[in-house]
């Protein structure tokens, strides 16, 4: 009985996992996209730490 035991947790732990990887996700993930650009270029003239 407990061989069985053993052996029905294992399988049901391999299982688990597999269903896990191959199953579809469940990420909750924002939809991102292309940021545009706000900010100035840099300009080596204008750079305040020379």
């Amino acid at each position: 009985m407990a061989i069985s035991n053993i052996i029905a947790n294992v399988t049901k732990y391999i299982s688990e996992a597999a269903m896990r990887i191959f199953g579809p996700n469940d990420d909750a993930y924002p939809a991102t996209g292309v940021q545009p650009f706000t900010g100035e270029p840099y300009d080596k003239r204008k750079d305040d730490n020379n």
